[in-house]
């Protein structure tokens, strides 16, 4: 608990420090459209049909909106502060769930590796589709924990829980599905258990009695989706109809960083989730959700482990794992780094912390002297990560571990501030410069700045005393992230962004300069 209350103080204190991504103001249209819909009756349907976030649930969007209208905080102050309650509410879960499957240790260090996974993290703050449906899916996971552990009687509230985050998550994004997959297979262990103790007549009925109890949670859950995803249940077939368009690219291609090469994101190689989640993960979250992994594999054969307990951790290995296998073999269009994948982060945080727990549980039964050894080594991963949260902040998501050579080691290799947070910081401080400078724009127009990056963001950062645009003839000043699209300028640089050395964002005077473009060509 103090833990959580830390986070959520921290959070409270730091949420206005996170600039807007390249969704944020199309995320905050959409809300719009949907409280229009609801609020005329479904009359007004252009939320039906808007970009193509209609296959997405808009749930974060509209708490936001709503929240907006009713504390005295700016639209996207509002958005920041949404996502760090969704944030603390998933590492509540997170503990719980820990908790549950390895007890009191097990959840105690769930939470800590969650809360100081600097992915995770970063991500709460400014991802409107990503975090929250990482946390709806930690949701499900809880329920289905619960289910098996009552299993073939589920209570009232367990039936709930499942409803509930089985409509969360569909209602975010419909990859939610894959929770099924968890489900049916991790159940395999139980089932084979039930089929040699009651036999199949029975093993069937019971099953068949488990999934008649849970229609009224999965009703509930349905409209909990309809009414944070309305498209989804306009037709019967949307979601597959979702779940078919998401299968396939459906942008304009374009060129990320990847290990040192610009490469198109349909092209991505095989390796590029297992890199990055090995290169951005703490390194004592990486350790002990691997040796978690490998152990629930290596449990599965033994008989003397009870059925329940391999199906539970089956499941939790399921939940952090398969997403990455399916795409490592499906190789889909891969980019944005890891943020379409932080929904697997909690799971490996339990994994993680279960892991932990036994291995504490086992040295105090066998090898009490290395208790003190392991702990320390646990603590000792923890302030690394800390550490690295401090000084990145507020641009935790770009986190690369000390394997990588922390960001320093990995600017010229990977993307890292690529939904381009930096413009905030940089904007405030072109502002500051202004006014201790005593400048003010030329006669009968306002300031210009072209902006390599995030455009929306940067106007909303700015405010209305400035126009932006990628025009650079005509612009007084130049904001540039520091990826390696944005072109280095030779300009008097006003306003620089750093952390650990490397440049996030750069503001250049090009006041009386003939710049073409801000743009780099990429090396072929």
């Amino acid at each position: 608990m103090l833990v959580l209350a830390a986070v959520a103080v921290i959070a409270g204190l730091t949420f206005r420090d996170y600039g807007l991504g390249w969704d944020d103001y199309t995320h905050a249209e959409y809300a719009d459209l949907l409280l229009r819909m609801f609020g005329s009756g479904f009359k007004d349907t252009a939320a039906l049909s808007f970009a193509n976030l209609y296959m997405y649930g808009g749930g974060f969007d509209m708490v936001a909106a709503l929240l907006h209208k009713i504390i005295p905080l700016e639209l996207f102050e509002t958005r920041r502060l949404v996502g760090a309650i969704v944030g603390v509410i998933g590492l509540a879960v997170t503990w719980r769930l820990g908790r549950r499957i390895g007890g009191p240790l097990a959840g105690l260090a769930s939470l800590l590796l969650l809360a100081l996974c600097p992915i995770f993290y970063g991500h709460m703050f400014m991802n409107p589709k990503d975090a929250p449906f990482a946390v709806a899916m930690i949701i499900l996971m809880l329920g289905l924990v619960r289910l098996v552990e009552e299993y073939p009687q589920p209570s009232p509230r367990t039936i709930l829980i499942v409803g509930l985050g089985a409509g969360l998550s569909l209602g975010c994004r419909v990859l939610g599905g894959l929770a099924l997959v968890y489900a049916v297979l991790g159940f395999i262990p139980l089932f084979l258990e039930e089929l040699r103790s009651e036999g199949l007549r029975e093993s069937v009925r019971r099953f068949a009695h488990v999934l008649y109890v849970l229609l009224p949670g999965l009703a509930f859950g349905y409209l909990v989706m309809g009414l944070i995803w309305p498209w989804s249940i306009m037709e019967p077939g949307n979601p597959f109809e979702a779940l078919t368009y998401f299968s396939h690219f459906f942008e304009k291609p374009w060129k990320e960083m990847f290990d040192g090469a610009i490469v198109s994101v349909p092209d991505m190689p095989w390796s590029y989730l297992p890199t990055l989640f090995a290169l951005q993960l703490p390194e004592v979250m990486l350790v002990l959700t691997a040796g978690a992994v490998v152990s629930t594999f290596a449990m599965l054969p033994r008989r003397e482990v009870p059925a329940r307990r391999k199906t539970i951790l089956l499941m939790l290995t399921l939940a952090a794992t398969l997403p990455l296998a399916i795409a490592m073999v499906k190789r889909p269009a891969l980019y944005n780094g890891i943020r379409h994948f932080v929904f697997v982060i909690p799971p490996m945080a339990v994994l993680g912390g279960v892991a932990f727990a036994f291995a504490m549980e086992r040295l105090r039964a066998n090898h009490r002297t290395w208790q003190p050894v392991v702990l320390a080594t646990f603590c000792f991963g923890l302030a690394l990560s800390l550490a690295e949260m401090i000084r990145l902040h507020p641009y935790q998501y770009t986190h690369f571990n000390h394997i990588a050579g922390t960001v320093r080691g990995a600017d010229d290799r990977f993307m890292l501030d690529y939904w381009g947070l930096a413009l905030k910081q940089a904007s405030d401080e072109l502002r500051e410069q202004i006014i201790e400078r005593q400048e003010v724009p030329p006669t009968n127009r306002k300031w210009k700045v072209a902006v390599c990056g995030p455009q929306r963001p940067a106007q909303v950062a700015l405010g209305p005393d400035f126009t932006i645009g990628w025009d650079s003839n005509a612009a007084d000043f130049a904001m540039t992230l520091g990826e390696f699209y944005c072109k280095g300028l030779t300009a008097p640089v006003m306003v620089e962004i750093k952390r650990d050395d490397v440049v996030f964002a750069r503001v250049y005077d090009i006041r009386g300069r003939s710049i073409s473009s801000l743009l780099s060509i990429p090396a072929p």
